[in-house]
């Protein structure tokens, strides 16, 4: 993402207007050469949009287990938005912008929520949380990369983090479908 000190070395722009202006051009420029922060703010985004699929999960999920799978999808929701305010926070730290309007989480996320997913079946349900998981680290662990690379060591331990509490989230979530971590999820060679 566009780092706060150039923003505030532009003389000519004085307006948030401006300002804003100048950071969502610089985002576009940074996303096709990316940047840590760029890619961080892809997370970011991830993390809003799996928070609202966390909370949907959470209020239709149906079924025998129905009461645990509530009380882990509020778990997971609970810990997707102090992720998204962690990242958020290093980036600010970093002096980096983050995304933090639904316009931008809609632009940068590879996540996908639909409406009709409440009438998913369970296994559905969780399946897809898998899925999203893993779409997040892979954006993690070209982040790290990037961060490493970039001379970031605090970010990079911030992504590295969250990669490990992905995994863990992945392997519980393929528990209950009766699979290991990496079922369905690895392509075979």
């Amino acid at each position: 993402m566009y780092s706060q000190s150039k923003l505030n070395k532009e003389k000519t722009m004085t307006t948030p207007t401006e300002l804003f202006t100048a950071e969502v051009k610089q985002a576009d420029i940074d996303h096709h050469t990316p940047t840590a922060g760029a890619m961080t703010g892809h997370i970011v985004a991830n993390l809003a949009v799996l928070a609202n699929k966390l909370q949907q999960a959470k209020w239709y999920v149906k079924g025998s287990q129905v009461t645990m799978l509530k009380d882990l999808f509020n778990q997971l929701l609970l810990q997707a938005y102090g992720q998204k305010d962690q990242l958020g926070e290093t980036l600010i730290d970093e002096n980096l912008i983050v995304p933090s309007v639904q316009k931008e989480f809609d632009t940068y996320t590879m996540l996908e929520e639909n409406g009709q997913n409440k009438y998913e079946t369970t296994d559905w349900l969780i399946n897809n949380l898998v899925h999203d998981y893993d779409t997040e680290n892979m954006f993690i662990t070209r982040a790290i990369k990037l961060a490493n690379k970039e001379d970031r060591p605090v970010l990079a331990l911030t992504l590295t983090n969250l990669l490990a509490a992905n995994n863990h989230n992945i392997a519980t979530l393929q528990a209950l479908l009766g699979k290991t971590a990496r079922d369905g999820l690895d392509e075979e060679e």
